[in-house]
This record gives C-alpha cells, structure tokens and sequence, in this order.
C-alpha cells in the first residue's frame, strides 16, 4: 500500500493560507490594520526562519475567530476562497494530486493551518482527507480562539499522522511505500520520517537538505514573486 502526504502552503498552493486570510480580515476592515499586518508579517518571517513559536501564533491566528459569529466568518471565507485562494490554485498541483490519488490507497493534506480556513481549501483539490490545527469551538459552535489538541506543526504533524492513522486502523508498519511533499524546512521531522521525501520549490534550507540526502525536487510553482497562472 502507499500512502501520499501533502504539506498545503506554498507546496500545493501558490502562497500561505494563513498569511492570505491575515491579509483579507485586513481588508474587509475586521482587524486593525497597521497592528494586524505587522504582526501577520512577524510570524510569516518568522516561520520560513523556522524559529515560530506555535503557541503564540496560534493565540494571534485565532483570535479574529473568536471575535465574530460563525456565519460572518463563514460568509468572508467564501469571498475569500474565490478572491484569494483559487487564483493560487495552478494546474500543475491539482494534476499531482490527480496523478497520486491514481497510485495512493491514501491521500492527506498535513497542514499546520487550521481546519476552518484549510477545509474548503482541501475540497477544491479533492482531497478528503485533511489534517490540519484544530480550532476549538463552545457548545453554541463558536470559537473560542483555542486549539484542540496538537497543533500540526513540525514534530506534532507525525503525532497528527500517527493518530489519524489510527482512527483509520492503521499504521506506518502498514504502508510499503510513505511519501511526503512539502516546501518548508519546518517539515523535516516528517520528511525523514517517510521513505519518500520531495521537496517542492523548497525554501534554501530544506534544498539544502534535499541536494545533501537526495531528496528530488520538484518546480511545481513559479519564482518568488511572479504571478500563479
């Protein structure tokens, strides 16, 4: 059996999910400007530095959750999906995902972003399976700007792995072949954790690691800073 992994930002998407949601609530005026986008833009760099410290973005992350009903929320995601998440969508991802679904007995998205921007985001590239940063929410389906659980990020994504995998009886014992797609050095633990590591327009230290340990990469987007087609 094989079983194929996807990391989501800037690996099957043209961009960071996160990000891009942080950049939109700045736009439709929910958060305040000048603070929130100099925060979102700290803890960007700080994680392609590798040096994000989960928790604390999690607290910034998820705060704006907590701050609006349900259905504003689910109501500027929907204008977000269509404004800033489909043109970041390019052929070339949705065909691996095709291309791996054909040879794969199991495909997941593994994404430190949480589940409610990530979901409708994994159904545009039809995978059903998504792990993801799992947002609390209370007993009237609000959230509550806290995490359930482990965060899927880093050593924690092959805690979420392993526990998926569980729930769907199964093991990493089970599969012959594990394969993991992901552009960002705070994906190592996972990718030396399966047989199959690929990066995907990796960021300096990850192709660094991949040209040591042998590891293909994979052009799957254009350069930094050049439009998704």
């Amino acid at each position: 059996m094989r079983l194929t992994l996807f990391d989501l930002d800037n690996t099957l998407l043209h961009g960071d999910s996160d990000y891009e949601w942080g950049q939109y609530l700045i736009e439709v005026g929910a958060v305040d400007r000048i603070l929130y986008e100099q925060a979102n833009q700290r803890f960007y760099n700080e994680y392609k530095a590798g040096t994000l410290n989960i928790q604390e973005f999690l607290a910034f992350a998820l705060k704006p959750l907590a701050s609006f009903p349900l259905s504003q929320l689910e109501a500027w995601r929907t204008d977000f999906l269509q404004t800033h998440i489909k043109p970041r969508i390019t052929d070339k991802a949705l065909a691996l995902v095709k291309e791996e679904q054909k040879r794969s007995h199991f495909v997941a998205i593994v994404t430190a972003t949480n589940r409610f921007v990530t979901a409708p985001i994994a159904e545009l590239f039809g995978v059903h399976h998504l792990i993801a940063t799992e947002p609390e929410k209370n007993q009237n389906g609000e959230f509550t700007g806290n995490v359930i659980g482990t965060p899927s990020f880093r050593e924690g994504k092959i805690l979420r792995v392993d526990e998926w995998l569980s729930e769907l009886n199964h093991a990493w014992a089970d599969f012959d072949e594990t394969c993991f797609y992901s552009d960002s050095l705070n994906d190592l633990p996972l990718l030396e954790r399966v047989k199959e590591a690929i990066a995907v327009n990796p960021d300096p230290t990850l192709k660094q690691h991949a040209l040591q340990s042998g590891w293909p990469i994979l052009v799957l987007h254009q350069a930094a800073g050049e439009p998704p087609q």
